[in-house]
């Protein structure tokens, strides 16, 4: 098959960690198929800028399928230059399609709408099969983070936007396993069937994983200390992930042997850094960002690894997780602790840790890891191994196919 998928915000592995298309595409290929991945030119969350020029699109030369850097604007901090790089890409995608011959099926990825928008129409022009694929209820999320209500004119424009998504696509995935119970929840369960509605979450390439797990390491004393317990925390420090709570919890560990060790970076650190040293709070240390090529061997090292968040968007996990995350912390195969309690929670269902509700848990939680008998932590241990192996690239792929081929 050739396989047109469009993502405003995919990343290369060197750029960022928006990696599933760019996963998924190297897998399709592998497995015989023609994928072309278009992205826009100004990758999330960067300052960099992969069109400089005048063109409407450029072909990027790093991988062996079509990476399609499509023009858009850089919009750090700016809400409108962010909605006018939306538009930018659907309208210089379009473009950039008219060179690559006619696909057989169209995937368009949220995470916002518009790219599931030029699945659709340009599946319609060409005949094919369209997939619209959500990994962000919108305008759902929008609420639920308090961005704005469910009366706003902008919420209730997107609301019937994403209906006749819905409606329209040939094939839904979502990255929520209890996506249906969402389309219950609106009403739109008679005009949307369960059958065109199907999971598939992130996942782990678990060959690129531990690759570097064994080539990629960091020299740091603290993940090779055989004296201390290490928690690990990877992932970003922003006011939206609530790390204040982690250092709440902290602070009530007595063991000085517990370390809690974070990576990552955003907004919010400096101000956690100045609590840590104010408050003299000896067993947190803040690491920094790392590229995500040493993620792999980081989480394996730890004892523990720890997937936290905030309040905001708890109403949202009733239909799921698919923190990135996760997965990295489930191939590192460690028990995990997770503050938040969700239906459809990939940690839960393979056993492959504890989960609880909020953040003040987290000292008791860590001593029932750490008094747990040599067989129920390897038992942990190997559960998050299975999981890790189910949610691996070459797994999901295959039930891509299968939704592109009209199969599943």
């Amino acid at each position: 098959m050739k396989i047109w998928i469009f993502n405003n915000y995919s990343h290369l592995p060197d750029q960022g960690g928006l990696n599933r298309h760019y996963f998924f595409a190297r897998q399709l290929q592998k497995m015989g198929h023609e994928p072309v991945v278009f992205t826009g030119s100004h990758p999330h969350n960067t300052s960099m800028q992969m069109i400089e020029g005048r063109e409407a699109y450029r072909v990027g030369q790093a991988e062996p399928f079509p990476w399609v850097y499509v023009r858009t604007c850089n919009y750090e901090g700016s809400l409108l230059k962010r909605v006018w790089s939306m538009l930018q890409f659907y309208r210089n995608a379009k473009k950039a399609a008219a060179h690559f011959g006619r696909p057989d099926v169209i995937l368009g990825s949220s995470p916002h709408p518009l790219d599931a928008v030029l699945a659709i129409r340009l599946g319609k022009k060409y005949a094919c099969r369209s997939i619209a694929e959500v990994r962000d209820l919108w305008p759902e999320s929008i609420v639920a983070y308090g961005v704005a209500g469910p009366h706003n004119p902008a919420v209730i424009a997107l609301r019937g936007l994403e209906k006749w998504i819905y409606k329209k696509a040939d094939s839904l995935i979502f990255t929520l396993e209890g996506a249906y119970d969402y389309i219950i929840e609106q009403g739109w369960g008679k005009s949307i069937p369960r059958s065109k509605v199907h999971y598939i979450n992130n996942g782990v390439d678990l060959e690129a994983f531990r690759h570097n797990r064994e080539h990629c390491r960091i020299d740091d004393p603290d993940l090779t200390d055989p004296d201390i317990f290490r928690v690990v925390y990877v992932g970003s420090v922003r006011q939206v992930n609530h790390l204040g709570g982690l250092l709440d919890a902290a602070k009530k560990v007595e063991d000085p042997r517990i370390r809690f060790l974070i990576w990552g970076d955003g907004d919010e650190r400096p101000a956690l850094e100045q609590r840590v040293r104010d408050e003299k709070i000896p067993n947190v240390k803040f690491k920094g960002r790392v590229d995500k090529k040493y993620i792999p061997y980081i989480v394996s090292c730890a004892d523990l690894n720890l997937i936290h968040s905030g309040s905001e968007g708890d109403s949202l996990f009733r239909f799921g997780i698919s923190f990135n995350k996760m997965f990295d912390c489930l191939a590192a195969g460690k028990p995990i602790l997770m503050d938040i309690v969700a239906s459809y929670n990939p940690v839960e269902q393979w056993k492959a840790g504890f989960c609880f509700k909020d953040a003040k848990d987290i000292p008791d939680a860590i001593e029932r890891v750490r008094n747990a008998d040599p067989e129920s932590r390897r038992l942990m241990e190997q559960n998050a191994c299975r999981a890790a192996e189910n949610f691996d690239f070459r797994v999901l792929t295959e039930k891509l196919i299968c939704v592109m081929e009209g199969k599943a």
